[in-house]
């Protein structure tokens, strides 16, 4: 997957339907400095975003993620690509179910929820998978919108917290990896992917989650800024 070139294919879904940036941020709840970070390959939107982008344009996951419309005139290389992914499908399935013998373990399949801020200062997005025994927590996209930030950072440092029993705990962490950043492009630049997570979806809820950002300043004065993360939908409880 080359994010050059799904970020050309997004941009060209948009001008091909007449919209504007803010017209495709306002259409999935997300900033136009999402939107342009997704056409200059920077980010990708999350898995939930796609699948919405797939069905409001009428194309294939696989079509937006090789950031190409298949051609299909060619009968042969579609038989073989088809006959491919009955194969991976087989493997796939003939894994889980070994899987499950091996583990005993009688939990279904992944969900898929989103979660957001809730504030005002930093819209951020993200995705939980999920399934009964435990879930992994995937934050693409933190954009500040606080105002024009024009500081250099001598280090930042952005920690995802949960709470859980009146403690804080730690579950992952990003630092700058150069002195001098500014915030907007060390936020940029930063992806959260916390796999195999030992905690259920279902144990979330509105004050579960949260990104601490703690920007040092030259002089050492360290200022911090708490988000809380807010799930889109509640986990079903299975």
């Amino acid at each position: 997957m080359n994010p050059d070139k799904v970020g050309k294919f997004i941009k060209k879904l948009r001008k091909d339907n007449n919209l504007t940036q803010k017209d495709l941020a306002d259409k999935y709840c997300v900033t136009y400095q999402a939107v342009s970070k997704w056409e200059n390959g920077i980010n990708l939107p999350d898995v939930s975003l796609l699948r919405e982008m797939s069905r409001d344009f009428n194309i294939s996951i696989e079509d937006l993620l090789d950031g190409e419309i298949s051609k299909t005139n060619n009968k042969n290389i579609n038989h073989n690509k088809i006959f491919y992914i009955l194969v991976v499908l087989f493997i796939i399935i003939i894994v889980i179910f070994i899987f499950h013998l091996i583990n005993d373990d009688n939990s279904k399949s992944y969900d898929f929820k989103t979660f957001s801020s809730s504030c005002s200062e930093f819209n951020v997005s993200g995705s939980i998978a999920y399934n009964t025994k435990k879930s992994s927590i995937y934050i693409s996209n933190i954009d500040y919108c606080g105002g024009d930030d024009t500081t250099e950072y001598k280090e930042i440092q952005c920690n995802l917290y949960e709470t859980h029993d009146n403690s804080n705990i730690k579950i992952s962490s990003c630092k700058s990896e150069q002195e001098n950043v500014k915030l907007e492009d060390y936020l940029s630049n930063v992806e959260l992917n916390i796999d195999n997570y030992k905690q259920t979806c279902n144990k979330y809820n509105d004050d579960s989650l949260y990104l601490e950002i703690n920007a040092t300043r030259k002089d050492n004065k360290v200022i911090t800024y708490k988000i809380p993360l807010k799930l889109n939908d509640n986990c079903s409880k299975k």
